[in-house]
């Protein structure tokens, strides 16, 4: 799967505060800035570009119920805009027991899921930064009704 050159959005704010976090400056709900329709505007505009293959949410954490609401709204205009990208997004939350009936998975293409171990940090990994994340195609989970792993 090719990622190419993507925009990448962190979301402010988590929880689970993992150990050896990549972005622990992301932690602080209060910290960031103010998620607007003009960051969104902006995002779009960013994502126009003919060489941008898509879009990447991250952390802080996206899934996390004081954000899910602003990156369900982005993803939907994402996909809404640009339906040839796609838009991965990386979670600590689990596809299956936490995420499987919220709409924000009818336009994310791939989720990375699963809090970030580290005492499992591998850098041989595509994509995750530890061995117990899983990489999923979203879209053929949905259909099939089970995980749809990405090779």
């Amino acid at each position: 799967m090719d990622h190419g050159v993507r925009v990448s959005v962190f979301m402010q704010g988590c929880a689970f505060h993992c150990k050896n976090c990549f972005n622990p400056e992301t932690w602080d709900f209060k910290g960031g800035k103010e998620f607007t329709q003009e960051t969104i505007d902006s995002i779009m505009d960013l994502c126009s570009k003919e060489y941008i293959k898509g879009l990447s949410i991250l952390g802080g954490e996206p899934m996390h119920p004081d954000n899910i609401e602003a990156t369900t709204k982005l993803a939907k205009e994402f996909k809404q805009k640009y339906p040839e990208k796609n838009l991965w997004v990386w979670t600590g939350f689990k596809f299956d027991r936490d995420l499987k009936d919220k709409e924000v998975l009818k336009y994310i293409d791939v989720l990375v899921d699963g809090q970030y171990i580290d005492e499992l940090h591998d850098p041989t990994l595509k994509w995750k930064g530890s061995s117990n994340q899983r990489v999923i195609d979203v879209q053929k989970s949905l259909k099939k009704n089970e995980i749809v792993l990405v090779d």
